[in-house]
Order: structure tokens, then C-alpha cells, then sequence
């Protein structure tokens, strides 16, 4: 597999050796896959024009940052901490059985999961939550657009070498709540029902330090950077029902992907034609979700909830039995038949009405909810 660097992180190594703007470079690979005939993409139109330029767009020599890490990967050597520990399964298929199990990883660039299969579950019951780790030969893999690192056969594991320090990003404990006992500036893990799903709000940030761009004038302009051509991120929100009450969740880029199993490319599609993402809104109704993050309240003084991580691929039984309280929450998921009691879920608005349900005053973030929210821009 070749090593999968994202085009605009080609585009921008080219424009910081060339002093070219984004258009000039896109120009260049749009002309470089015509002289090809076609037979090259564009993101391989890319690597040809920063080849040419002598521009070296990853370096695999010691130890890699986990915000350096691509997919394709192979004999990857990382530090980090194991910031959670997941519970390790058995798995049985027509063709194989075994074990697997997860975690957690990271360092002050950013996470990641590690994976470990069968024999090298083994290594992973070694491991507590806190531990300093040294990844050894490992590889990264693609899931559902997000990047992983396994533990192939020949990779191993260092636990607490003396020689290693791991700063992290601030690690916060996510306790099993309801929806009802969410409060204010305080952390939790929810499981609940997708009954409302909202447009997907697009905006414009710099490329280079990823912060706002704000159109002045003819041009978008970043504070630090002055006038850029823009990149797109990206937020959606959805209502999550538990049984005990319900609760709107924001979910940024990088959650916004793992909710709707779709790329980034993928995404910035539906920017262009938003017609697309109508199929998804539709299939995301009744999915059930487990969400880690923070609650808070937004300018109107509305308690919401925004997403550090999501999950859809559930055992609702299993994850109903974790739950750290007597209270038995109503839910069902539309992949389960089990006795679980339903709750109401709200189908998208027909053509003829478009009023959404009573809890939801809005299907769009205001210009304000992003402000308070300028922190999460950088996902």
C-alpha cells in the first residue's frame, strides 16, 4: 500500500518550499495529470511535482510523532501514553477466530488506537492505563478514513522505558452518565438514540495554522497569516435520546467523519453539493451511539454536549449491562431485535413541512456557537 499523504498536506509542503499560492499548485497538477493522459490521480500528480521539487513529504527515520503517523506506514517506532485501555474480545468468523483488543495512545501532537490481534493480545494484558509505551515496527492502517496502528508479528512493545518522557494532551476521565445527570463543565460518556440529525456547517480556516479565516473584502484573511486561500472544516450537530432526556451534540471534524464513516474528500463533497447528504441524515436516524465528551452551555444558556469521541458499532445489550447505575435506560438501535422499548424517533421534515421537533430551535450553529468553540478548530 503507498503511504496515504492527504493532497492538501502535499499542496501545502509545495506552497511553503515554492512560495506558490494553493491555485497556482492545483493548476500545476491539474496540467501534470493531463500531460499523463489521465493515468495518474491527482494525488499522485502531487507527489510527482513534490518529487520534482525535492521536497521529502514524510521522514520514517526514529521516532515518529503521532500527528505525523499516515496511513500505508509500515515499521512505524512511536512513544506515547496509553491514555484508555478497551476491553479485549474474542471473535469467531466462518473463516478464523481469535482475539483482539485496543487502546488508546497518545502524545502532545494528537492520539491514535492501537490495535493488537491474537498473540499479541497477550502483550496488551501487560498493560495498564498511564503506561509510557515504545512501539517498535508496528503499521498503520485505514479504518473508515481514520488511521490505525497494528501490532503485526515482528513489532513489539517497550512498557515504561526509563529513557522516555511522554507529555500528553490534557487526558479527561469520561464516567457513564445518563442524559439527565449531564452538569455543566463536566465530562461524561453517553449512550443514547440518534432521533435528529442537522445540515453539516462548513467554514473556512487557514491552511497553514488551521485557525478561522474571515472573509474582508475580496480575500479571507487569517489573524496570523494574513490573506490565505482557504481550507474547509467542518461541524454537524445531532439530538441524542436516552430514555432520561435528550441532549444536542456537536461533533467537529474528525468525530463529524467517524459518525458518518465518510473521508474528508468525501465530505468536502456534500460542501459542494449538499443535496448529498440527505441519504446519511436519513440513515442516522435510529443508529445508537455512545458518545465521550463535555457538556456545556451555549450562549442561550442550554446545557449541550461536545463530542471528544463516537462510537455506532454497538452490542446495546452489553454496553446497557456497563453502565454504572441501577437506573435502566429505554433504548433500541435499528440493528438490534431485542426487548429493549423504543423511543420516538423524528423522520427527516417532508417537502411540504420542514418544522422540526419542539427540542430543536435551529438546523444550523450560529455565528456565536463558534466562537465560544474556537478551541476545537484544530482537530
Amino acid at each position: 500500500m503507498m503511504i496515504s499523504v492527504p493532497l492538501k498536506d502535499i499542496i501545502l509542503k509545495i506552497s511553503q518550499k515554492t512560495g506558490q499560492s494553493e491555485a497556482e499548485i492545483k493548476a500545476q497538477i491539474s496540467q501534470k495529470v493531463e500531460a499523463l493522459y489521465g493515468l495518474v490521480s491527482e494525488d499522485g500528480a502531487a507527489h510527482i511535482i513534490a518529487n520534482e521539487h525535492g521536497i521529502k513529504l514524510f521522514d520514517m527515520s526514529g521516532d515518529l510523532k503521532i500527528k505525523d503517523i499516515l496511513i500505508g506506514m509500515r515499521s512505524v517506532d512511536v512513544a506515547g501514553k496509553v491514555l484508555r485501555k478497551y476491553e479485549m474480545r474474542e471473535f469467531a468468523t466462518e473463516k478464523r477466530k481469535g482475539k483482539v483488543a485496543n487502546l488508546l495512545f497518545g502524545d502532545e501532537t494528537g492520539s491514535i488506537r492501537v490495535v493488537f490481534w491474537n498473540d499479541k493480545t497477550d502483550d496488551f494484558a501487560q498493560i495498564k492505563e498511564e503506561d509510557v509505551l515504545k512501539i517498535k515496527g508496528a503499521y498503520v492502517r485505514d479504518n473508515m478514513g481514520r488511521k490505525e496502528l497494528h501490532m503485526g508479528d515482528s513489532s513489539k512493545i517497550i512498557i515504561n522505558p526509563a529513557d522516555v518522557t511522554i507529555i500528553t494532551r490534557e487526558h479527561v476521565e469520561y464516567d457513564k452518565k445518563h442524559v439527565s445527570e449531564l452538569q455543566e463543565n463536566t465530562s461524561g460518556e453517553i449512550l443514547g438514540t440518534i432521533v435528529q440529525v442537522f445540515d453539516i456547517k462548513f467554514f473556512e480556516v487557514c491552511p497553514q495554522c488551521n485557525k478561522r479565516a474571515r472573509l474582508t473584502g475580496d480575500a479571507f484573511m487569517c489573524d496570523v497569516h494574513g490573506a490565505v486561500t482557504p481550507n474547509h472544516n467542518y461541524v454537524v450537530s445531532i439530538y441524542l435520546d436516552d430514555g432520561t432526556g435528550n441532549v444536542r451534540v456537536t461533533l467537529w471534524k474528525a468525530q463529524t467523519q467517524k459518525l458518518l464513516k465518510l473521508t474528508d474528500a468525501e465530505i468536502d463533497a456534500i460542501r459542494l453539493q449538499p443535496d448529498l447528504f440527505e441519504k446519511y441524515k436519513t440513515d442516522l436516524l435510529g443508529v445508537q451511539a455512545k458518545v465521550l465528551g463535555r457538556a456545556k452551555n451555549n450562549i442561550t444558556g442550554r446545557l449541550e454536549f461536545t463530542a471528544d469521541l463516537v462510537y455506532t458499532d454497538l452490542d446495546p445489550v452489553q454496553e446497557l449491562k456497563e453502565l454504572d447505575h441501577a437506573k435502566e435506560v429505554t433504548l433500541k438501535t435499528n440493528k438490534y431485535d431485542g426487548n429493549i422499548p423504543p423511543v420516538t424517533v423524528q423522520k427527516p421534515a417532508t417537502q411540504e413541512s420542514k418544522t422540526p421537533i419542539k427540542t430543536v430551535t435551529s438546523n444550523s450553529l450560529d455565528e456565536d456557537e463558534f466562537e465560544i468553540s474556537e478551541d476545537f478548530l484544530e482537530e
